[in-house]
């Protein structure tokens, strides 16, 4: 009973049954958080300012949605994001996998090889979509691939985000009394990674394999623009502006100040014409105002679940019942880190505070060092994909529904959290009984 009334699980399953309902989701998050404040005893009015108080903890990455929008703006109206999408249909003719194909790709190098993360999407998809339609292809395939490529690379390939994860994986495992080195760390994450593979496999070749009608609408962006049959100055300097705003992202490790380099350098040069600056900016924030704001919300939501103390709660309301079982255990701890992950929105935020009241429990149950590995980055991954307001949905959705044809809920979150969750879990609990 006391799991049943615990702020952390009464809130996310509220916010799902909202989202699920079509409740927008800024809405549904406010809703939720104020659910989660008068479950977990605290004042109407302390629960709103704590509320917006958290709302500044993902101020920077609102910031950069915000940036990084104008900038894929302007991307577009140089005709670089068009031409290279043409050339991208030039490629793949007829084969709408190897399209699939080509956007994990593109995804994973998002966020190892060139970490920009979602800010790819908004440039290259919408001048997608007429290739997707003709193909008539189903969109709900394209934002598992992209969701794929999003997530899988942080949790198995050790450079980019995921030497980030990783780190802050192995870190907080050996403070809590399991030694293991950084660099070890992919040599057992990469079961997750298999669990993930079949997922998309399974997404695009069995759940979404058949064709789905979408209508040509116009995209006004894509569609107001002269697109030039080959590269010209102006593609250069867009270029050669994405480029710095790469290196300035890694050396000063701030996306803002990258992007607004980037535009400098688009501006400056007259790539675009000074009086398209107002337009530009106005159709970023169009672009990724609304994912930027639901960050904002989603940071407010996740201070009043922990201002709740609902975390450590529910955890010692599992603990007791895991008794000397290790699936049970294993589950208990899944089932535990979903509903987190869910909440709080980040599985870079999750891990430290599984780590500390998991790791012991796995070494009193005898638990392996892979097993526990795997658990533990399991269990912060899981909720991740499928989460209303994740990135990891927000970013798919920014633009696959360009043309408004598709549901952030139902074409995203629904099916990546089914084809991704479900596989975690599954791998996660084998991973108990094989290593």
């Amino acid at each position: 009973m006391e799991i049943l009334i615990n702020p952390i699980v009464v809130s996310v399953v509220v916010l799902c049954v909202l989202c699920l309902c079509k409740i927008n989701v800024l809405l549904a998050l406010m809703i939720s958080a104020i659910v989660a404040g008068v479950v977990g005893h605290i004042p109407i009015s302390e629960i709103m300012s704590t509320f917006i108080n958290g709302m500044g903890g993902n101020s920077e990455t609102a910031l950069s949605y915000i940036l990084l929008g104008a900038f894929a703006a302007s991307m577009t109206h140089t005709g670089l994001a068009p031409l290279l999408a043409r050339k991208i249909g030039n490629v793949i003719r007829s084969n709408k996998y190897l399209l699939i194909a080509i956007l994990t790709g593109i995804a994973i190098l998002s966020q190892n090889l060139i970490p920009v993360h979602i800010a790819f999407i908004p440039i290259l998809i919408p001048p997608l979509l007429h290739i997707m339609n003709k193909l008539q292809i189903d969109r709900r395939a394209i934002a598992c691939a992209l969701a794929y490529g999003l997530k899988t690379p942080y949790i198995v390939i050790p450079a980019g985000f995921g030497l980030i994860f990783q780190g802050l994986l192995a870190d907080n495992i050996s403070q809590n009394g399991l030694a293991i080195a950084k660099n070890d760390v992919w040599h057992y994450t990469w079961f997750l990674g298999l669990a993930m593979t079949v997922g998309l496999l399974v997404a695009v070749f069995i759940s979404y394999r058949k064709q789905r009608k979408y209508e040509n609408l116009d995209i006004k962006e894509v569609d107001d623009v002269d697109i030039d049959e080959h590269f010209n100055k102006n593609h250069y300097i867009t270029l050669f502006a994405a480029i710095v705003t790469l290196i300035i992202q890694l050396w000063t490790n701030s996306l803002p100040l990258g992007a607004l380099v980037g535009l400098g350098i688009i501006f400056g040069t007259k790539a675009i014409d000074h009086d398209k600056m107002d337009k530009l900016i106005n159709e970023g924030i169009g672009m990724m105002g609304y994912v930027a704001f639901v960050m904002l919300v989603a940071a407010g939501f996740a201070m009043v679940l922990k201002s709740t103390g609902g975390v450590e709660t529910l955890v010692n309301a599992v603990t007791p019942l895991m008794a000397s079982n290790k699936v049970i255990a294993a589950a208990l701890m899944l089932f535990v880190g979903l509903f987190v992950t869910m909440g709080i929105g980040t599985s870079f935020g999750t891990i430290p505070i599984l780590a500390v009241l998991y790791v012991p429990v796995c070494l009193n149950l005898g638990f392996s060092v892979p097993a526990t590995v795997i658990l533990i980055a399991a269990a912060a991954a899981l909720g991740d994909a499928g989460s209303p307001a994740s990135d990891t949905t927000l970013g798919p959705t920014a633009g696959l529904d360009a043309d408004g044809q598709h549901s952030h809920i139902w074409d995203t979150c629904v099916p990546t959290f089914l084809h991704y969750n479900i596989p975690l879990i599954l791998f996660a609990i084998l991973a108990v009984v094989l290593f």
